[in-house]
């Protein structure tokens, strides 16, 4: 009896074993190669887009999916932990940087084979954080600072085109055009165009390399001032040093006295030196002794910073016959001063 149940048992396994072996054999392997359709966001999979912007998450329509091992974007591939996927959908983040500013195919491979979709994945629109110097004359070098900057197609001072020298992706550099010595730099590339909240030059100079335009210094309570200083100098040849005491006035004066009409901002480039890093420097300005409203900047220690004060935070005088930037942190303490003006 144990004899049967055994050989029974055996029988069972044995049809078992060869009715999941038939089984596999039917089975039939899609060895076909992928396809690519369309691309979607991951809140509207229904509407194909096109195009999408650098980092997004997105979904790519096609076939015979399921067996994905990269997907890349025009040669920058998506990190494995970002793409999921099934036999007609992949979903899967861009990186955050790509090499084309816009025209960016997506290529996805499978076991059995590559597909390219043509696609636009765009940068963001540029950026600028700053430009270096704060002026210039044509013909000068000029760094310009910022984001996004891949492909661009053209620089502009005071609507005047700037000749590119070089460009990366966060910084250009061009040469001051002929005839243009201030303005707007307004820097485009194919997703965009962005203009700088700062102006470069200026219109009319109080100092650059010497004291301009008949103006004088009055500065005072210091305890020693080069207007011809070498050691540390934004631009040019020449910056002004002044150690300070305690509340002592760099101050600038013109006897026939300044009209502002046509005029939005008093602009200064200042250095602070050891020391110096959060201090404040005060603004004003005065005509026959009627003093206009005041305005405070804060020293940056070991490195040049521009200062663009709108005439309007000052009183928006008429006219300036004296124009005062005091020490007024109670420091004692040295300070480069370059470039300053109104525009």
């Amino acid at each position: 009896m144990n004899m049967k149940k055994s050989l029974l048992i055996s029988l069972l396994i044995l049809c078992v074993i060869v009715i999941l072996g038939a089984c596999k054999k039917d089975k039939v392997v899609d060895t076909s190669p992928p396809t690519l359709s369309a691309v979607t966001n991951l809140t509207d999979r229904n509407t194909a887009l096109t195009s999408i912007g650098y980092g997004e998450w997105i979904v790519i329509k096609g076939t015979n999916l399921s067996t994905t091992s990269k997907v890349d974007f025009n040669g920058t591939l998506a990190k494995d932990s970002l793409i999921y996927g099934d036999d007609n959908t992949i979903t899967v983040k861009i990186p955050a940087q790509l090499t084309d500013p816009i025209n960016n195919p997506i290529t996805v491979t499978t076991k059995y084979g590559t597909a390219t979709l043509n696609f636009q994945i765009k940068q963001p629109p540029p950026t600028i954080t700053g430009f270096d110097p704060a002026a210039g004359n044509p013909g000068d070098d000029m760094t310009i600072n910022g984001n996004y900057f891949k492909g661009v197609t053209g620089v502009t001072i005071n609507g005047v085109n700037a000749t590119v020298v070089s460009s990366t992706q966060t910084e250009i550099k061009v040469k001051v055009p002929a005839n243009t010595t201030y303005g707007a730099v307004v820097v485009t590339t194919p997703v965009g165009t962005v203009t700088t909240d700062k102006t470069f030059g200026l219109k009319h100079f109080i100092y650059d390399d010497g004291l301009k335009n008949v103006w004088t210094n009055t500065s005072y309570s210091f305890t020693s001032l080069d207007l011809a200083n070498t050691e540390i100098v934004r631009r040019g040849t020449t910056s002004i040093k002044v150690v300070h005491k305690a509340f002592s006035a760099v101050r600038f004066r013109l006897v026939a006295k300044f009209p502002t009409a046509g005029y939005t901002f008093v602009k200064i480039s200042m250095y602070g030196g050891p020391g110096t890093q959060g201090k404040k420097v005060r603004l004003s300005s005065s005509n026959l002794s009627l003093t206009s409203g005041t305005y405070d900047v804060i020293l940056n220690e070991g490195k040049w910073t521009e200062y663009q004060i709108p005439l309007i935070n000052i009183g928006n005088p008429a006219i300036i016959e004296y124009l005062t930037f005091q020490e007024f942190s109670g420091f004692a303490g040295t300070i480069y001063i370059d470039d300053v003006g109104f525009y």
